[in-house]
């Protein structure tokens, strides 16, 4: 069974948000998404600055069996990247909660994470 923390919120696309304070919020892949493309290859991260809104391609995983879009979960700008995964991207596969993160978002005004499922919600959802 994957691990689902609680104090996420989650997109229906298996991507996690995660409050960081003053409107950034922390976006990674769920550990289902994770062990579901198994063994991480290759992270496209956006560039810093990108703006995004809520639905847009931010980026690619690769795996040895496929490659998924992700898809930005909350609108805003991204403020920080994880340069790390350029090098170690097995790291989603390790870590997907914590040194796995894929990027910070300054979310934009009035963008909440009303529309993204709690912990709850998602675990049905990929039951």
């Amino acid at each position: 069974m994957s691990e689902i923390p609680a104090d996420l919120r989650y997109a229906k696309s298996h991507e996690w948000v995660k409050g960081a304070g003053d409107g950034v919020v922390v976006i990674g892949i769920s550990d289902y998404a994770q062990e579901s493309l198994g063994d991480i290859t290759y992270v496209e991260v956006p560039g810093v600055g990108d703006t995004l809104a809520v639905g847009d391609v931010f980026g690619v995983v690769e795996s040895v069996k496929a490659a998924s879009d992700l898809y930005a979960p909350i609108a805003g700008e991204v403020v920080e990247v994880n340069e790390a995964l350029e090098a170690t991207p097995e790291t989603v596969n390790q870590s997907p909660y914590a040194e796995g993160w894929i990027m910070k978002v300054k979310a934009a005004e009035g963008s909440t994470n009303d529309e993204l499922l709690d912990a709850a919600a998602y675990t049905a959802e990929v039951a």
